[in-house]
């Protein structure tokens, strides 16, 4: 069987990892067996978006808990050949003109905690692996498909943490009668040390093989697709399956210390996002202040930092339907702006007794949970002619919230009108979704040193762990390995991994800050996957701690 390393069950587990070193190609992602199918591409004589093609493919089958054949895929993809990075925008789409269908009510499972209600949306996952294959594919479709339809016939091991996500969301799916045959066979979830497989996906997977992406797109998958949302309420029709393709822009641009960061570009916030929180960190000197993880000032300047760019990119939409406000939202007087006013802010007496009085002594030794969102896939891979890709494929925005057409589960999107939304769409004109996803590259004299992304809460560790490498010389892998935290919250509570030094959950209470102390590795603050070009010119990769993941290379 094709990558079938994973027959090992301590390989990829949730823990610490050692990353690979001294290798001419690598790859990285959240699955043995999608490494193992990527590194088997290279092998073959693919390129690495052949690689990312195929475990992308393979990925929705055996990380049904994570991502699907219907949701969305953002991508960077260096090509050697001419030394451009172009970035894929492939996110569901809204259908435009047709009011917003939400069966699934709000608080069933899977993303209970966003507000609002997921709705139905054109699924992006398939056009995007079509956009990919068409620009930049070397072998044929039907070679890349294959390990998906393998592993669908076969059955793939349900290992812990799969089984963990699948309990914590699987309530989402138990409303639809389509959803209960799918995830619970007989009743019950597939256990842990079961080989999980499905015949109805495995027959999609054949015919996908065999027709190629047009057979999720205007085929009898896509059919049954419009026929299922028909049937449900939702006028969807075939046209609009196709109705605004893939999106192919160079990515948003910007420089810190001596490197090129290149990440997505508007209606996506994180380009924006990061140059904006790694540039408050610039203008308050943050190395000369220490790390976060042992300076409560630090601390403080970050969460903060984070706050102010999650909301100040609420204004970000598709700059094809509103003015791009990319360049005020960067702009280094706005930006230093803001370093000012937190400089400032900062309390000037010691405001601990006033902590203990408001929150209580015994929330100051209380433990949390991040309870973010946690469903998507990230994959890196660098071949042997130095092409470079990172991208994230997720179940997130794409089709009808609940329902499994195919044997494929869909989730829909929760796109709602609000600048706090991490989702924004509109119901007219034909734009794409706001959102915050994490395809990184890091360049140096034009050429890529390092590739990174990452599931999970992306909008607000991706500078963090960048600021790690970039500011405070990290080692990749230590970056990522470090303590994270999310945006500062409007009760003067910051909510981080409990790795801190001793005293700087007291250092925040002398500020008036309480601290909420997360797991000390918390899988929804995400697990990266990196690679990176040393300087004798071999390339590392690794896979987080937080999740399950695996690096490896030739």
């Amino acid at each position: 069987m094709t990558g079938s390393a994973y027959s090992d069950p301590e390989l990829g587990r949730v823990g610490t990892k050692v990353p690979v070193t001294g290798k001419r190609a690598v790859a990285s992602s959240q699955h043995t067996v999608v490494t193992d199918v990527m590194l088997d591409t290279l092998r073959s004589g693919g390129n690495a978006v052949d690689a990312a093609i195929a475990g992308s493919l393979v990925q929705a089958v055996v990380q049904q808990d994570m991502t699907n054949h219907t949701g969305t895929v953002t991508a960077l993809v260096h090509d050697a050949s001419t030394g451009e990075i172009a970035e894929l925008n492939s996110m569901g789409t809204i259908v435009a003109g047709l009011a917003p269908f939400a069966p699934i009510p709000a608080g069933k499972g899977l993303y209970a905690q966003l507000p609002g209600m997921p709705r139905a949306v054109v699924p992006g996952f398939m056009p995007g692996m079509k956009a990919l294959h068409e620009r930049f594919g070397t072998q044929s479709w039907e070679k890349l498909c294959a390990p998906a339809v393998q592993w669908a016939e076969e059955g793939h091991v349900v290992t812990s943490f799969e089984h963990l996500v699948m309990a914590q969301t699987v309530d989402f799916f138990l409303y639809t009668e389509s959803g209960r045959k799918h995830f619970t066979p007989g009743g019950h979830l597939p256990q842990v040390g079961d080989r999980w497989a499905s015949a109805e996906l495995a027959t999609t997977m054949r015919n996908l093989a065999a027709e190629g992406p047009d057979y999720f797109l205007t085929g009898k998958w896509a059919q049954d697709f419009v026929a299922r949302g028909n049937a449900l309420g939702w006028p969807v029709k075939l046209e609009h399956l196709t109705a605004i393709p893939p999106r192919w822009t160079t990515g948003h641009r910007f420089e810190h210390r001596g490197n090129t960061v290149v990440q997505q570009s508007a209606p996506e916030r994180q380009g924006i996002y990061c140059q904006i929180v790694l540039g408050i960190l610039d203008e308050l000197d943050i190395t000369s202040v220490g790390h976060w993880s042992h300076s409560a000032e630090a601390l403080y300047y970050l969460a903060h930092a984070l706050r102010r760019a999650a909301h100040e990119t609420g204004l970000l939409n598709d700059p094809l339907l509103f003015g791009d406000t990319t360049a005020a939202l960067t702009s280094k007087e706005l930006i230093k702006g803001f370093a000012e006013i937190l400089r400032n802010a900062k309390a000037t007496v010691d405001l601990t007794e006033h902590v203990k009085l408001t929150r209580g002594v015994p929330a100051m030794a209380a433990s949390g949970a991040s309870a973010q969102p946690a469903g998507s896939c990230e994959l890196t891979v660098v071949d042997e002619q130095g092409n470079w890709v990172q991208l994230m494929n997720t179940l997130q925005s794409g089709g009808i919230p609940g329902e499994v057409v195919g044997g494929v589960p869909m989730v829909g999107s929760h796109y709602m009108n609000s600048l706090d939304s991490p989702f924004e769409g509109w119901v007219t004109g034909g734009g794409r979704m706001r959102s915050t996803l994490s395809n990184t590259m890091v360049l140096r004299d034009g050429r890529p040193w390092l590739s990174l992304g990452s599931p999970g809460n992306v909008h607000c560790t991706v500078p963090q762990v960048l600021s790690n490498i970039l500011d405070f010389g990290m080692d990749p892998y230590d970056a990522e390995d470090a303590p994270r935290c999310l945006p500062y919250q409007p009760d003067h509570t910051i909510s981080v991994e409990s790795r801190l030094a001793p005293g700087v959950s007291a250092d925040l209470a002398k500020l008036g800050v309480l601290t909420n102390p997360l797991p000390e590795y918390d899988y929804h603050m995400g697990t990266y996957q990196m690679a990176w070009r040393t300087d004798d010119g071999t390339l590392s990769a690794s896979s987080g701690p937080r999740r399950e993941g695996r690096a490896n290379g030739f």
